[in-house]
């Protein structure tokens, strides 16, 4: 399991996390904490015991995440890893849906590549250095500005208004672009143009705008320079008594590929439907219980018929 050890009601999971640039999957147990670094060729195994739980929220000021006061159980199927309540308190939901509207901290404007036609400006706390980059799966991106957080987000919401860039992307249209990215110097030109226009739009506003800052690109990082494996498995959903098993490669974000010794096909988790489930060790027990669908890498586009 996450933890290789198990006290009383056991380790939920709180899903995969990047720290100083590496992935770690963590659980809780209360206010107990177990972190495991993803290594590439790590073997794991775990069995989910239900119900799935809330896994708190992180409250203003607190310097780690407060465990659910009503030990809530959330839907089995759902995104959701929150009950109602602490997704009310919560310090990051609070901030994205502009209900803080300052909490003192020193906040960066980035500008995010998931593929083609897929810019997205975004603002994360300078304290969090790079880790919200990694944890959305970024393929590349660079920093365009640093301020308080009211002029940061009056700066996504500018750039963000003049069809730059956009504020979201689903995580099922960032994985369609796995399969092709182009380069890294592709990349780089994107994003440093980008970050040009979108200093011409700040202009006047109360920011320290960072002009030299580097592109940074994780396609290397996430193990996608071919691409994604040209036929997957995608996990759809989880369910108590179901066995998720098998050996790690490189994450992207926050999913986890998984090889099969039953299987040439390897399997893709989204580490946001581990979170709440219990966890144990699954043993030598196979993948079983889960809900999953076939991903299989488009055709080229055909230039002739695309002219014609």
């Amino acid at each position: 399991m996450v933890g290789q050890q198990q006290a009383a009601g056991g380790w939920i999971s709180t899903g995969l996390h990047w720290q100083d640039g590496r992935p770690v999957l963590t659980a809780v147990n209360g206010r107990r904490r177990h972190e495991r670094a993803v290594a590439p060729g790590t073997p794991v195994g775990w069995l989910l015991a239900g119900p799935r739980r809330c896994t708190g929220a992180w409250l203003v000021g607190a310097t780690e995440r407060t465990p659910c006061p009503h030990h809530a159980v959330i839907d089995p199927d759902g995104g959701a890893v929150q009950c109602s309540a602490c997704q009310s308190v919560d310090r990051g939901l609070a901030i994205a849906r502009d209900q803080i509207l300052d909490d003192g901290r020193t906040y960066r404007l980035y500008l995010a590549w998931f593929g083609e036609g897929l810019l997205k400006v975004g603002l994360t706390s300078e304290q969090r250095g790079t880790a919200r980059l990694l944890e959305q799966g970024a393929l590349a991106w660079t920093f365009a500005a640093r301020g308080s957080l009211p002029a940061v987000r009056r700066a996504e919401l500018t750039v963000a208004a003049s069809g730059l860039a956009r504020e979201r992307f689903t995580a099922k249209v960032k994985a369609e672009h796995w399969w092709r990215h182009g380069d890294a110097a592709h990349r780089r030109g994107i994003l440093t143009d980008a970050r040009t226009r979108a200093h011409r739009l700040l202009d006047g506003h109360a920011l320290e705008l960072l002009p030299g800052h580097p592109v940074t690109d994780h396609v290397d990082l996430f193990g996608l320079a071919g691409g994604a494996p040209a036929v997957y498995g995608q996990i759809d959903a989880l369910a108590a008594g179901a066995v998720v098993a098998g050996t790690l490669r490189p994450p992207v974000g926050r999913y986890l590929w998984l090889d099969r010794p039953d299987d040439p096909e390897p399997l893709l988790l989204d580490t946001r439907l581990l979170t709440g489930w219990t966890l144990t060790p699954a043993g030598d027990r196979p993948t079983t219980g889960l809900t999953v669908r076939a991903r299989v890498r488009p055709p080229e586009a055909d230039t002739q018929e695309a002219l014609f």
